[in-house]
């Protein structure tokens, strides 16, 4: 009886989910400040990871200068600006579409795409298979934590 009872316990304890990761404001902000010491001159764009739970991935990005226009054909990507300012085009049609790997294709430009700005504290969702481009002003930053969320 106690060994089925220490084997019901261990499959319980095996099923139970992970323990909430969590990562404060000040953390956030601190791997931020870490990344930014980790930029090389004229490097303009960093990706960390921040949290992490199975393929599921928090990450933090500093752009500090427009990239190429990215579709990600099998996920969404959810992000909340913490910090800097830019712009966001999403929509339209990649001008140009080369596939880098199967989980991102890059273009010239996006025709027809519509143009938001952002800034601290605006949050925005881009749906698996759409264009988008981030723009940043000249000397500015926008840094973002991101999650990118498989298509169903």
């Amino acid at each position: 009886m106690i060994a089925v009872a220490f084997a019901v316990a261990l499959a319980a304890a095996a099923a139970s989910p992970v323990p909430t990761e969590v990562a404060s404001a000040t953390e956030i902000q601190a791997a931020v400040a870490a990344m930014e010491r980790e930029m090389k001159p004229g490097q303009t764009f960093l990706w960390r990871p921040l949290l992490r739970g199975g393929a599921a991935v928090a990450a933090l990005e500093i752009w500090k200068a427009p990239g190429r226009p990215a579709i990600h054909p099998s996920e969404a990507e959810y992000a909340t600006v913490v910090a800097g300012s830019g712009t966001l085009v999403s929509g339209g049609v990649m001008a140009d579409p080369e596939t880098s790997n199967p989980g991102l294709v890059q273009g010239s430009r996006i025709d027809g795409g519509t143009t938001r700005s952002l800034k601290a504290g605006d949050t925005f969702l881009v749906p698996a298979g759409a264009p988008h481009w981030f723009g940043i002003p000249a000397g500015g930053e926008l840094v973002l934590l991101g999650i990118k969320v498989p298509a169903r």
